[in-house]
Parts: C-alpha cells; structure tokens; sequence
C-alpha cells in the first residue's frame, strides 16, 4: 500500500508535552465499529465487560541516551537493542566519527567500543568494566524522551517518573509503552470491581519505533525487530479468557504486536520468547486481540497503519480528524483511544 495513505496534518499545538496530571484524568476516544464516543480514562470501566482482561506491557525504560566524545567529536547515542551482557546497538549521531574498535567516552567513568554497524544504521557499542550495564546507564545516561518532545524542551526530573508506567518492572526498553501511562491503582481497582481482569507480559521497545518510514510503498518497508517474552502460565490464562467468552484488550501497540506474533491460526496464544519484528498493515487477520487502547500516533507511521487495520483506514482517519477538532492531546504524552472493531464470529 501507499505510504501517503496513512497521511493526515497535525497542528503543532495538538503534541503534548507533559502527561495529564493525574494520569487517569486523560480523555480517551472511545471508537467502537463506526461510532466517536468522548470520554475520558475513567469511563473505562463503563466501557468494557465483566470478562474481559487488559494486556499490558510491564517493561521499564532504562536511561538509554548517552552524550560522549571519541577524540575531539561530539557524539550522541540512543541505545536500540540489547544484544549480550555489555553490548547494545545504538544509534549514534555524529556516526561518520566513529569507526571500527573506536572508545568513547560517555563520562562517569562510563567508556565503550564501538562495533559493526547494523543493517538499520546503528552500531554496536560493548560496554567496558565488569559493571551491569544498568548501573552504567543510572550514572551516564538519561531518560530517552521521543524526539518530537525533546525537540521541544530538555528532559527534566519530572520526566524519570511520568516516563514509566505502574506497571514497569523488566529494565530494557528505549521507549515507554505509553498507553499504559494512564492508568493508575484507583483506575485499576475500579476496574476489578467491574470484573476486569489483567496481565503483563514483557517487551521491551526499540528506538526503531521512533524512525520514519522511508519508503513510499509499505511492502519495502523493513519492521524493526524487538524482544519479548510471554510465560506459559500468562499464554494459558489468557486463552482460558477467550473460551469463557471474554474479550482480550491490548494496552498499547507494542502488547497487541507480542500478542499476535506468540498466536497461531487457530487463535491458540502459546508462551513466547525471542524476537519479533510483525509488521501490521491493512488486510492483516487478528488473531489474538478483540480490542487495543492506545494513544494518537504519527502521521505515515507504522503505528498509524496498525490501527487502521484493526479499524479500517477510513474509521480512523475519521477518528483522529475529529481528535484533531476536538482539541485532544496527541502522542507519548497524549490523550488515549479505545478501539473496538466489531466482534469476530468465527
């Protein structure tokens, strides 16, 4: 399909930068079938059945950007995807500096060499010292706000808090899974009482979810490969869900992308651990999930034409059309969607 497809403007003013405060007072556009419904995070108890269960991602973001120096060069560094015990793919700006067997030094005592580079651009950094990467990060590194946001103001404080879910447990991630943002414990006790249950399963977002698309055709485009996991125990109750009837609700893309590559043909959702770089695109069969909250994404965006595919491309260009009017709040920070496509029968 055409890339120009997935198209649509964004005022400038409609990027949020800074989370609603608090997080459940965010509004949320209910999009079930046809049908706009404004509402706001709390109604979602209202919104879903007794029997249903919410999927949610419980990776943390780790202080993935570096700033260094390689001689007298500047250079910048935004880890990707971790690839052993000391070393990440980044990528690196300034990268024509660096070469091959090349030390930077990240200050702090934090220095590492660089490596090949990846077929994506990036390039492999291995981590000097016998220290754990993390403790490395937590003394050199900083919260790694997406570009649209740190283009627009510096990383602060308050941003090591509003930029993790409740639910982040699992160090790895590049990026939040930001629709999980707006939940709270009142919001989750609420929830339960409506006979909403949850799980988490792990994966931990890439960089890559940041870069544009550079092709006009979404058949040369090639997906960003990130890690996940789902144990046995999470597979088995989330099929016992759908065979009593409930509904499996997705919290954020990157929960709904683990969730249909770990499930097979029959619908049967199997433990997962590994890679996975699914590329969802209008055509595409869902298999495991009946419904996804998430926020407002780019224009052109890989995360723009998965929702139209759960939805149909022109539901949601008529969705955030009318997001855009109605003055919601768009992106990482953003306001939240509640899409439920109508129900299979299969």
């Amino acid at each position: 399909m055409r890339v120009e497809l997935f198209d649509f403007d964004l005022p400038e003013d409609r990027i949020a930068l800074r989370p609603a405060v608090p997080r459940d007072a965010a509004r949320l556009l209910h999009v079930e079938g046809e049908r706009l419904d404004d509402r706001t995070m709390r109604d979602l108890p209202d919104l879903l059945r007794a029997g249903d269960c919410l999927v949610f991602n419980d990776t943390r973001v780790i202080p993935a950007q570096l700033e260094g120096r390689r001689g007298d060069a500047r250079i910048g560094a935004t880890l990707h995807k971790r690839e052993g015990p000391r070393s990440w793919h980044a990528f690196v700006r300034n990268a024509k500096r660096v070469r091959v067997g090349d030390v930077v030094d990240f200050g702090a005592g934090v220095t590492a060499a660089a490596g090949d580079r990846g077929s994506d651009g990036s390039v492999l950094l291995d981590f000097h010292g016998e220290e754990p990467v993390e403790l490395l990060l937590d003394r050199a590194g900083r919260m790694p706000l997406p570009p649209y946001i740190a283009s627009k103001r510096p990383t602060d404080a308050r941003d090591t808090d509003d930029y993790q879910t409740m639910f982040a447990s699992q160090p790895g991630a590049v990026a939040a899974p930001t629709a999980a943002l707006h939940f709270t414990p009142e919001l989750l006790d609420a929830l339960a009482r409506a006979g909403v249950d949850h799980v988490t399963l792990t994966l931990h977002v890439g960089a890559g979810t940041f870069l544009p698309m550079k092709v006009d055709d979404t058949d040369d485009h090639v997906m960003h490969a990130e890690w996940g996991r789902i144990d046995a125990a999470t597979a088995a109750r989330l099929n016992d869900v759908r065979e009593g009837g409930g509904r499996l609700v997705a919290v954020g893309t990157t929960s709904l992308r683990l969730l249909e590559s770990a499930t097979d043909d029959d619908g049967r959702i199997a433990a997962f651990e590994g890679d996975t770089a699914i590329f969802i695109t209008p055509g595409y069969a869902f298999k495991a999930i009946d419904g996804l909250i998430t926020n407002f994404h780019l224009p052109r965006s890989t995360l723009f034409m998965l929702v139209s595919a759960l939805m149909g491309r022109e539901t949601m260009h008529a969705a955030y059309a009318h997001a855009i009017e109605s003055g919601y709040r768009f992106y990482s920070y953003g306001d939240a969607s509640l899409l439920l496509p109508p129900r299979r029968t299969d």
